[in-house]
């Protein structure tokens, strides 16, 4: 137990050196939450630009203030690069790389399988390695452990293996990462007190359970749950939208239940890694086994289809004032998949401008966080939110609901918006809701 007790030693003194593998939405924050705690923290990343904007001050993490990062840099405290040889200075290594979907719906490990076999040639005895990738159960057993223990190490005794999910909500400054409880599961106890020890220091709650899979799975519970919430009342909204009842004002109703009720909305469709992703995780390893996840599924497929419920609307509206929808001109207003977040991974508005473009419309797109588009098959440049400009749209769709943008200018000015958010309180001639 002498590797246990010189890392536990070093973590209650503040004195384990941290590498942060992946510096994105979920690793940047937690390697400030660590150096705002006094600890020395490495940045691993393959990515040079990252590095380079980090080390010039350029934000590009929204819940990551950049003068932070420069002042820690300065005081030698935080050590970003691309050279992985600091994987073998670090004490704890915490692995927050990317796990897409491949376009067949399968999970794509390579990331992580490309990170594990990185610190499998740097990992020295005593280290404790944490994943905090979303993955499917037994991801942390199958797949980074046999590549870890590759070296003759045993884990639990000469290194120690654990599994976190990461519960990071970019932009919500009610819950930021060190207020939003650490689920932990190990390979081995000792393990799972390392880490716990380590999360306690920037945040209040741990809660640690039996196993690895365990945490992993309960990671998949939290987004499945959303996503089958979701995809229930966008089904609602459809079928209210067919009996002539507002699905927005259905919702203020049910909510004043005190008990047995929690408000979910209806929008475009659903974006970000964890909502669209996350579930299918599971119901591929469920197939594996010879199950199928019908619930799962069918959320799935009832959110994805929202981006062409959302064209038809479109066509709709423009039937009913005599035009033809491949001979308007349509604004999209917001591109990223959330609010005030400068994300575009997944989100449902470039499905629905592919969509409109397919069906040789005219788009143009409007969004405060993101200049330009070159992305699938798009290639645009935002325009000039202007009263000019925005007159000789044939629809607005609002998409994305930024806090910075006008609402009030927008309707004064607009022939007709489709609000895909509920932006609109009050009724208006010429905004409708989806």
């Amino acid at each position: 137990m002498r590797s246990y007790n010189k890392l536990r030693e070093k973590i209650d003194q503040n004195k384990a050196k941290i590498c942060v593998v992946g510096l994105g939405y979920v690793g940047l924050p937690l390697a400030v939450a660590f150096l705002k705690e006094k600890f020395f923290v490495y940045g691993f990343d393959t990515n040079s630009l990252r590095i380079k904007k980090l080390k010039q001050g350029i934000k590009y993490i929204v819940d990551v203030n950049p003068k932070d990062v420069l002042y820690f840099i300065k005081k030698k405290k935080f050590y970003p690069t691309t050279d992985k040889r600091v994987l073998k200075e670090a004490d704890v290594i915490i692995v927050c790389v990317p796990t897409p979907l491949r376009k067949v719906k399968i999970p794509d490990v390579s990331y992580v399988i490309a990170a594990a076999r990185t610190i499998s040639k740097n990992l020295r005895k005593g280290q404790l390695i944490i994943l905090e990738s979303t993955s499917y159960p037994t991801t942390t057993r199958d797949v980074v452990l046999p590549i870890l223990s590759s070296r003759s190490f045993k884990e639990g005794e000469d290194f120690f293996l654990c599994f976190s999910p990461e519960r990071v909500n970019p932009g919500d400054k009610k819950f930021p990462l060190t207020k939003i409880p650490k689920v932990v599961g190990g390979m081995s106890k000792a393990s799972v007190r390392l880490a716990k020890a380590l999360y306690s220091k920037i945040v209040e709650n741990v809660f640690c359970v039996s196993s690895a899979e365990v945490a992993e799975t309960a990671k998949l519970l939290e987004n499945t749950f959303r996503l089958v919430n979701i995809a229930l009342v966008n089904e609602f909204l459809m079928v209210c939208h067919k009996l002539k009842i507002s699905i927005w004002e259905v919702i203020e109703a049910a909510k004043t239940k005190p008990f047995g009720f929690m408000p979910f909305y209806p929008g475009p469709g659903i974006g970000g890694h964890c909502i669209p992703c996350d579930p299918i995780y599971l119901s591929w390893k469920a197939k594996k086994l010879g199950f199928k996840t019908k619930m799962i599924d069918l959320a799935s497929y009832i959110n994805h289809f929202m981006p062409k419920y959302v064209i038809e609307r479109i066509k709709s509206l423009l039937k009913q004032q005599g035009k033809f929808l491949k001979k308007a001109k349509i604004l999209i207003l917001g591109v990223t998949y959330k609010k005030d977040v400068k994300d575009l991974r997944e989100s449902p508005a470039l499905e629905i401008i592919e969509g409109l473009k397919k069906r040789e419309v005219k788009v143009d797109y409007y969004d405060p966080f993101i200049p330009y588009l070159k992305i699938h098959k798009i290639n645009l440049k935002r325009i000039v939110l202007k009263k000019t400009k925005i007159g000789k749209y044939d629809c607005v769709v609002l998409v994305t609901d930024h806090s910075c943008i006008n609402y009030r200018f927008l309707q004064k000015n607009s022939k007709l918006i489709l609000d895909t958010r509920c932006v609109y309180k009050e009724k208006f001639d010429n905004v409708v809701l989806l």
